[in-house]
């Protein structure tokens, strides 16, 4: 049983909600972004209090879409520093540091940054060449491009090792969760591949124990997905229904908690979901917090922080009985790396991975033969079939 309560509450912006949160993974500090007037917002969410620290107001970036996103923002994995796409240039906050943020000129207007896991290089996306099929490797302190690297986009997610990144290379048609070793700065992807059906989905979110990562979609059905790692067989999925008042659902509304297999997901009515992703059970928390949720984050000391509607930014921690077995399976993906290979630097990502949707499996060789599906099956593998129909192709 968990139990939930208020500790504190910050009025901010009404006009401006905060639309996505970002906490620091190790540190008491966490960013709150939204679209309309660029704001982004620092919180200092440490020794149970909740204080905004910073406030910036950003430019979007080049891409015909740079103004229809919240902006980019990334904490360095260890140290205090936030980077922040700002037009043409990159922001470093931290702290201690001058009361403006460092201003370091970029390549490009960088739609989305990341650091990676061990914060000697940022990843940013699309290339400075506006190309979504390579990255852009950076020099954090610098802005500088020193190479480049495997094309991705909506953001990635860290499993807690360290040792293996996640990330999406979105297609209308369908979209593509690659895994990939770090490695100097590059992004060694690896065979093995989860394929969605169509876009539109959020970056994959690791559990603290690196057993579970969840993926928030798509453009056109409000669900929710729960992957088993390393074997990346699906153990939910979940539609989330279309509230009676006709609020929308958040896209930034899920967390991990710190229990193992406890996913929280953020409502329109303002209240939380405990799901339970092993007995697939949901509990549903009411706080009284009288306004839809538009964000939701774990804190890096398990803290659940919430936006709102109404413009406040609420701390809630999560208090379990029993108390939450802690560290993670590093040899998970250890498993993980041996039962594949890399992809080639210059091969077709599209021809070369093993590709399951969570409950079946094909090669590049399955899908040239595959010539039949059902109207149950992803939007993808009915395209396909036609496509090998229109081909004169036939299974054997």
């Amino acid at each position: 049983m968990t139990e939930l309560a208020v500790l504190a509450r910050l009025s901010n912006d009404a006009d401006h909600p905060v639309e996505r949160l970002t906490c620091h993974p190790r540190l008491p500090f966490a960013v709150g972004t939204a679209t309309e007037g660029r704001n982004v917002r620092i919180f200092d969410c440490g020794e149970g209090q909740l204080r905004e620290i910073a406030s910036l107001e950003v430019e979007p970036g080049s891409a015909p879409w740079g103004d229809d996103a919240p902006p980019a923002v990334v904490w360095h994995p260890e140290e205090p520093l936030l980077v922040v796409a700002d037009g043409e240039s990159l922001l470093r906050w931290t702290p201690d540091g001058p009361a403006d943020p460092v201003r370091v000129p970029a390549a490009a207007g960088y739609e989305v940054l990341a650091f990676s896991p061990d914060g000697r290089h940022l990843w940013a996306s699309p290339s400075a060449d506006d190309d979504w099929e390579v990255s852009d490797v950076l020099d954090p302190g610098t802005g500088a491009v020193t190479g480049r690297t495997r094309g991705w986009d909506t953001g990635v997610g860290t499993h807690p090792s360290g040792a293996l990144v996640a990330t999406l290379a979105s297609d209308q048609g369908a979209t593509l969760c690659l895994f990939a070793r770090p490695d100097d700065g590059a992004m060694r992807m690896q065979r093995h591949t989860l394929i969605l059906d169509c876009d539109g989905y959020g970056t994959p979110l690791f559990s603290p124990d690196g057993r579970h990562f969840a993926i928030r979609g798509n453009a056109y059905v409000e669900s929710v997905e729960v992957f088993a790692f390393p074997s990346l067989h699906r153990v939910l999925r979940t539609t989330l229904q279309e509230p009676a008042n006709g609020d929308e659902w958040s896209r930034h509304n899920l967390a991990f908690g710190a229990a193992p297999g406890v996913l929280w997901i953020g409502t329109p009515t303002g209240t939380l979901l405990e799901l339970d992703v092993a007995a697939r059970s949901d509990v549903e928390h009411d706080l009284q917090l009288g306004s839809p949720l538009t964000a939701l984050a774990t804190t890096a000391n398990g803290e659940l922080l919430l936006a709102l509607d109404s413009g406040e930014v609420v701390l809630v921690p999560v208090h379990h009985d029993p108390a939450p077995a802690a560290g993670f399976a590093a040899e998970d993906v250890t498993a993980f790396l041996a039962a594949t290979t890399e992809l080639s630097e210059d091969g077709n990502p599209k021809q070369e991975p093993v590709l399951t949707d969570g409950t079946r499996t094909w090669t590049h060789d399955d899908l040239a033969t595959v010539a039949e599906a059902s109207p149950a099956d992803p939007t993808w593998l009915q395209i396909q079939a036609n496509i090998n129909q229109v081909r004169g192709t036939r299974t054997p």
